[in-house]
C-alpha cells in the first residue's frame, strides 16, 4: 500500500477564481459513451489509495481529477497567459511550452502569450529581461531541442513584486515549469494574489529528473534523464572489463531521492552496487562497500558502482554547511570522495585495480525529451490549460495512479518524495545486484 499521508480531505481542495459563466470553445461531449471526448465534472476524483482488502473500509482520501471543463472561467478573447521555467535544465521543458502554447492559442483562442526570461528573475524589475511573445509558430519545432528556450534561474524572489509585474503587464495565467523550489514560489505568489484580490490564476507543472514531487508518480524528463544515464553504466561497464580488476564509478544526480541511479542500474543490468540516499551504505568493515567490492572483483575482475549525489553524507561530515541559491543543501562529492577512498583502500592492501570515475549530471538533463517524456509532457500542458482556463489556481498538475490530477500546492511543496527502501524497485534493484542489504535510517 502507499504510504497514507497525515491529510484531511479538505486540505486536497482546489482554489478557484470564481464562477465559472463561459462555455468551453472545446468540441467535447457533456457526457461519455458518446464516441468524443467528454469534459471532466468538477467532482470526479481520483482515490489516493485505490487497492484495499477485502471486508476493509475503503479510504476516500482523493484528489480532483485534472480535465477539460465545460465551463470556464476566462474569456479567451480577452485573456493573456504568461510562462516561466525555474531551476536547473531537464529534458522536456520546451515540450511543455510548445503545447500549453498550442493548446492555449489554436483550441483555446488565447492570442496574448508571454514566455518570461530566465525564471522568476524575469519578474524582478532590476534583473528582467522582456518577455518573448509566444506564438504557435515560434515554437512549432523547439520540442526537439534540449533545455528551455524562455532560459532559467535559481534563488527567491519577492513574490510582492512578482504579483506587481503580472498586474502591470495585465497577465491572468501564469504556468510555473520547475520542481519543488519553483512551486513553493508559485504557492508563495499565488497567496499574494489571493491577499490582493485579484482574478489571476496560477498553475504549477512538476519538472525533475529527480522524480522527487510529492504526490506525482512520474515528472517529465525522469525516463529521458534514465536512458542517457543506462547508457553511462553500459560504457561505465565497457571501462571495467578492460583491465583486471578494474572499477567503472559513476555518479548520478539525485540529492534526497535515489530515482535514476536505481531506475538506471535496473535498466542496465550491469551494475553490481547501486546506493541511494534513502539507504546509507557502509564503507569500512566485512559487510562494507570496500569488503564487498574487494569480493566482487575477486570473483569477476570487474564492477561498477553506481551513486547518487545525495547518498553517503553521513561519510562526509564534519564541515560547515552551504546553501545554494534554492535554500538547497549544498552536497560533499560522493563521488570524487569514493573514487579515492576506494584507490587508498586497494593500494594499502595492494590490490591493484583501477578505477574509472564518470560524472554525466550535466549531460543526462540537457538531452532533448524522448518518446515516454514527450507524450507526458503533453499531457501534463494540456492539463494545466483546462485548470487555468478553469479559473483554478494554487495548484500543481500531478500524475496520479496514471490520472492526472490537480494538487494543491499548500500540500505538494516542502517535502521531496523518495524512493521506499521496501518498494519494488528498491527491491528488484537488489535482486539484481547482489549487494549487501544496508539498513535505512
Amino acid at each position: 500500500m502507499v504510504e497514507r499521508p497525515t491529510l484531511q480531505p479538505e486540505q486536497l481542495e482546489v482554489s478557484i477564481l470564481g464562477e465559472r459563466s463561459l462555455a468551453s470553445p472545446l468540441k467535447r461531449s457533456p457526457r461519455s459513451g458518446e464516441g468524443v471526448s467528454s469534459y471532466v465534472p468538477d467532482d470526479m476524483r481520483v482515490l489516493y489509495e485505490p487497492r484495499f482488502r477485502v471486508g476493509e473500509a475503503i479510504d476516500l482520501l482523493a484528489f480532483e481529477r485534472a480535465g477539460a471543463r465545460e465551463e470556464i472561467y476566462f474569456d479567451p478573447a480577452n485573456t493573456k497567459a504568461a510562462i516561466v521555467t525555474c531551476g536547473g535544465l531537464c529534458p522536456g521543458i520546451n515540450n511543455v511550452i510548445r503545447s500549453l502554447v498550442m493548446e492555449l492559442s489554436l483550441n483555446y483562442g488565447v492570442q496574448q502569450i508571454l514566455g518570461i526570461r530566465f525564471g522568476y528573475q524575469g519578474f524582478h524589475p532590476q534583473e528582467a529581461c522582456d518577455p518573448i511573445k509566444l506564438t504557435p509558430e515560434r515554437v512549432e519545432s523547439i520540442h526537439h531541442q534540449g533545455g528551455t528556450i524562455l532560459g532559467s534561474s535559481r534563488g527567491h524572489q519577492n513574490p510582492r513584486e512578482t504579483v506587481d509585474q503580472l498586474v502591470d503587464r495585465q497577465i491572468d495565467i501564469l504556468f510555473c515549469i520547475g520542481g519543488d523550489g519553483t512551486q513553493r514560489g508559485a504557492h508563495e505568489i499565488s497567496l499574494e494574489i489571493a491577499q490582493r484580490q485579484l482574478p489571476i490564476a496560477v498553475v504549477g507543472i512538476p519538472k525533475t529528473i529527480d522524480n522527487d514531487i510529492k504526490f506525482c508518480f512520474r515528472s517529465f524528463g525522469f525516463f529521458s534523464a534514465v536512458a542517457e544515464a543506462e547508457k553511462v553504466i553500459d560504457r561505465a561497464h565497457v571501462e571495467a572489463k578492460g583491465a583486471r580488476h578494474g572499477v567503472g564509478l559513476v555518479k548520478f544526480m539525485g540529492r534526497e531521492a535515489g530515482f535514476i541511479a536505481a531506475a538506471a542500474t535496473l535498466a542496465s543490468g550491469e551494475a553490481d552496487f547501486a546506493l541511494i540516499p534513502e539507504v546509507p551504505f557502509e564503507l569500512e568493515g566485512p559487510t562494507g562497500l570496500l569488503s564487498s567490492l574487494k569480493r566482487r572483483l575477486e570473483s569477476r575482475e570487474h564492477a561498477v558502482v553506481v551513486v547518487a549525489e545525495g547518498a553517503g553524507q553521513h561519510l562526509l561530515s564534519g564541515c560547515r554547511e552551504e546553501f545554494d541559491a534554492s535554500g538547497n543543501r549544498k552536497l560533499r562529492d560522493i563521488g570524487v570522495f569514493l573514487k579515492q577512498r576506494i584507490t587508498e583502500h586497494f593500494r594499502a592492501q595492494q590490490f591493484p585495480m583501477n578505477v574509472k570515475y564518470f560524472d554525466p549530471s550535466y549531460h543526462i538533463r540537457s538531452v532533448a525529451a524522448n518518446t515516454a517524456d514527450s507524450v507526458l509532457c503533453e499531457q501534463f500542458a494540456r492539463a494545466a490549460v483546462h485548470a487555468g482556463m478553469a479559473g483554478k489556481t494554487d495548484l500543481l498538475i500531478g500524475l496520479w495512479h496514471n490520472h492526472l490530477i490537480h494538487v494543491p500546492l499548500a500540500v505538494s511543496t516542502g517535502m521531496k518524495k523518495r524512493l521506499s527502501p521496501e518498494g519494488q524497485l528498491w527491491t528488484s534493484v537488489l535482486a539484481q545486484t547482489g549487494q549487501e542489504k544496508w539498513k535505512q535510517d
